[in-house]
């Protein structure tokens, strides 16, 4: 369902570089952001990346062919260099390229010899960042958008500034097309963007809480049922990632058991307990594995990742249904008409 005509007169420059719609960016979750979400962001005109982290060649080419004979418009492929083992994030590279893919998302630190390799092969870039410094160091590898992501954002967080203010840096220090992200879940975050000089959003939670996302169904109903207030940054959920990567997520029995120590966990220190399963892959309770449709066991002690704002995302709708209503509450916000609704829907 793309959004309607009047919506779609929000368009940016970053709308036409990126051969999309409405300034809409799905974030590339890991796990949730597979072929089925991508091409519903997609068909409803958005800018999506398919969240392959540290996945195999073979699974990014069938989530590639399933996504294309979805879509034929564009997307990305999201990457996190920093975190994938050099040999597998070659062979991720070489099989995106072999496949045409034209657009890659990273995260984390900026590996410039990744970036220039990309870009040698006339690719586009979008780099998410944490800090106004990581975000210059992008810039002068190559990538061609900036994402801003504030310590708001679901899931992995690498700064500690808010999304506005970060934003706010950045922009003043770039000629870089920029986009907000983190806890944007409604039109008026959209419209906040707008007005602030970057060129777009990019949102995750809102599209997790999706019927297309990979995201179990459980984790769905805990993004609805939670407030901004029920998420909480830490780092224990960090079996897989490098030592001090915080993530935000909705508080659960494994973050109250830590008494207010969230931050400062060692992975070499933490347990391997295998309490839910992929199939026949185990899951680690401390791991950074988030339960998916597929998962089975106990959900509850597994990372739900969630943005500050999950207050405002009411139900599970299709990701369509979410980007039309974005659009038109920032349609509202833009043309001076801001209306209220309830937890974001108009």
């Amino acid at each position: 369902m793309a959004a309607d005509a009047k919506c779609r007169t929000i368009h940016t420059p970053l709308c036409s570089l990126l051969g999309c719609d409405v300034p809409i960016l799905l974030a590339g979750m890991g796990g949730v952001a597979r072929w089925e979400l991508s091409a519903a962001v997609a068909n409803a005109g958005g800018f999506p990346s398919l969240g392959m982290v540290r996945e195999s060649p073979e699974l990014i080419t069938s989530e590639v062919t399933a996504l294309r004979a979805a879509t034929d418009r564009p997307f990305a492929v999201n990457l996190i260099p920093a975190a994938t083992d050099p040999a597998l994030l070659d062979a991720q590279i070489t099989r995106c390229l072999e496949l045409g893919v034209t657009a890659f998302s990273f995260f984390w630190d900026v590996m410039p010899n990744v970036v220039g390799r990309i870009k040698n092969e006339g690719a586009l870039v979008l780099h998410q960042v944490g800090t106004a410094d990581q975000a210059r160091k992008a810039e002068a590898a190559g990538a061609d958008v900036i994402i801003a992501q504030g310590i708001e954002a679901g899931g992995h967080v690498h700064g500690r500034m808010g999304s506005f203010a970060l934003a706010e840096a950045i922009l003043a220090r770039t000629r870089l097309p920029v986009v907000v992200s983190g806890g944007i879940s409604t039109g008026r975050g959209l419209a906040s963007a707008l007005a602030l000089g970057a060129q777009g959003v990019q949102c995750g939670t809102a599209f997790l809480a999706t019927n297309e996302s990979f995201a179990h169904t459980d984790h769905k109903q805990r993004v609805v049922d939670a407030d901004g207030d029920d998420t909480v940054l830490t780092d224990v959920f960090v079996l897989n990632w490098p030592k001090g990567a915080a993530v935000r997520v909705i508080a659960n029995s494994v973050t109250s058991a830590l008494d207010g120590r969230l931050l400062g966990h060692d992975p070499d220190q933490l347990p391997r307990d295998v309490i839910a399963w992929d199939d026949d892959q185990g899951r680690y309770r401390f791991s950074t594995d988030s339960p998916l449709r597929t998962t089975t066991g106990d959900l509850e002690a597994m990372p739900n990742y969630a943005g500050q704002g999950a207050g405002l995302i009411a139900d599970v709708v299709p990701a369509g249904v979410r980007i039309e209503q974005i659009m038109r509450q920032a349609s509202f916000c833009l043309n001076g008409k801001p209306e209220f609704s309830e937890r974001g829907q108009l």
